[in-house]
């Protein structure tokens, strides 16, 4: 195992995000991806790819494998409406991640991880085993968000020379608002945009990140 995480590419810097897939995460999941590119690093998402002839577990234990640090937003942790199931991939996912770090040998224990969550102590109804874990919350506000998941990579993943919140955060608006209009005058409504695959928003953030400036 140890030798296979050696030939992975970009090991180091690939980070694992575990998120709600739901129409309402998007004005997170967004700044979330840019924050982690701005930083240098490597969003891995199970829904970079869509093989249906893949099994979505295998392909989630992959990319725990393939990725040194991971984001767990376990947020929607409760139902929304009477009668709806609550959501348990997300501490599920982070199940695996822990039991890696756990049992998948020396080099795994040496993963970093960050848990989020909407407000303090909202996770102690559906996941008391994390009490005593530090962990961020965002207030569903994606600017804070972009704070504290920053914050996170300078404390525990190294990073030394990262620009400050509010400057990251207004990268990512005028990015947002540069990536709309190109789209639009090339023809994307604005369904097109909400419902875009996550690998295209990605390699339109590097594209706007390494254009001339």
């Amino acid at each position: 195992m140890t030798h296979a995480l050696r030939r992975t590419p970009g090991y180091e810097r690939n980070v694992f995000i575990n998120c709600p897939f739901d129409d309402a995460y998007v004005p997170l999941l967004r700044p979330l991806l840019f924050t982690i590119l701005d930083l240098g690093f490597t969003p891995r998402i199970a829904s970079e790819r869509s093989d249906s002839s893949e099994n979505r577990l295998d392909k989630i234990v992959a990319l725990i494998r393939a990725s040194r640090n991971s984001i767990h937003d376990i947020s929607r942790l409760t139902a929304s409406t009477v009668g709806e199931f609550a959501r348990f991939n997300l501490p599920f996912e982070l199940g695996v991640e822990h039991g890696a770090q756990r049992f998948g040998g020396t080099r795994f224990r040496a993963k970093r991880v960050l848990i989020l969550d909407a407000a303090p102590y909202d996770h102690r109804g559906a996941l008391s085993d994390l009490s005593g874990v530090d962990i961020k919350h965002h207030g569903a506000s994606p600017a804070r968000l972009v704070r504290v998941v920053r914050e996170w990579f300078l404390e525990t993943a190294g990073v030394t020379d990262a620009a400050s919140p509010t400057v990251i955060w207004y990268r990512f608006t005028d990015f947002a608002s540069a990536f709309y209009d190109e789209r639009k005058d090339a023809g994307f409504s604005d369904e097109d945009l909400n419902f875009m695959p996550v690998t295209e928003y990605i390699d339109a953030i590097r594209r706007w990140r390494s254009r001339p400036v």
